[in-house]
């Protein structure tokens, strides 16, 4: 087997060819730094993607007033944290849209052409779209607080904390969409399609426990709804139960899948 087989297939060995660990550290930092710096010159970067989710928030949340389900709480203790998950999908799911015009433009391979590592290039762009999304969730929960939305600081570190897991899960199976699609009329039927069943079937909208039968069990096989149902207990200041347990693992093990599968793609589609 050849230096270049053994870094197609073997992860490790094309980061050690790169400059190691440190190399791709460096790299991504770099990636970062360049995808980073427009935003604070565009704030409709961030706005423009909480407008949806802040409608819901307004218009559709006061209807979930003693709705079964809900178990008659405030509704915005439990719309709120199924708000921000939604805000992970919006955001870190269309986040491939930001790499189309670059690939029209040619600075998508121009950035394929430097000594960087491909991988770094894709937690580089991760890592700009977790940073917007976590943005958006600290003004959202700025936002409610005064309209008696109530956490802790440790429950809220942690449901960041794992909605940031699945933000960069979603984030990269986005850039992967983005990169095979190359059109966005190709990739924005493509994510709409994954999306919208996604979101439906979470329960961020409305509790699946309303759904009839069959309609709940199909939802109990989107590792989405388990994120939802352990961020409703964190935000709440719930004890690390069985659902927030469930909910990690369904969260880090998508992002897991992502990444592996995300740093295979970097190297093959783009040789």
């Amino acid at each position: 087997m050849t230096a270049v087989d053994r870094r197609e297939t073997d992860p490790a060995a094309s980061v050690r060819t790169a400059g190691g660990l440190s190399g791709m550290l460096r790299d991504t930092g770099t990636v970062f730094a360049r995808q980073m710096r427009p935003v604070p010159h565009r704030p409709f970067m961030i706005v423009f993607g909480m407008l949806q989710p802040l409608l819901y928030l307004v218009l559709f949340a006061p209807l979930l007033t003693g709705l079964a389900g809900a178990e008659g709480e405030n509704p915005w203790q439990w719309f709120v944290p199924g708000l921000f998950v939604m805000l992970s999908l919006f955001t870190a799911g269309f986040a491939g849209f930001g790499l189309l015009p670059e690939m029209a433009s040619g600075a998508y391979e121009r950035m394929l052409a430097t000594p960087a590592s491909r991988v770094a290039l894709l937690l580089g762009w991760v890592l700009r779209d977790l940073v917007i999304v976590l943005a958006q969730m600290l003004l959202i929960l700025v936002l409610v607080l005064p309209f008696g939305f109530r956490t802790t600081a440790p429950g809220a570190l942690a449901g960041f904390a794992l909605l940031a897991v699945l933000g960069v899960g979603l984030a990269t199976l986005s850039y992967l969409a983005a990169m095979i699609a190359k059109h966005t009329y190709v990739f924005a039927p493509i994510i709409q399609t994954v999306m919208m069943p996604l979101m439906l079937l979470s329960g961020v909208l409305l509790p699946m426990e309303l759904a009839p039968g069959w309609l709940y069990a199909l939802s109990r096989f989107n590792p989405v709804a388990h994120v939802v149902d352990a961020a409703r207990v964190l935000f709440g200041g719930g004890v690390w139960d069985g659902t927030v347990l469930l909910g990690w693992v369904m969260a880090v093990g998508m992002t897991l899948v992502a990444l592996v599968v995300g740093a295979r793609s970097m190297r093959r589609l783009n040789t």
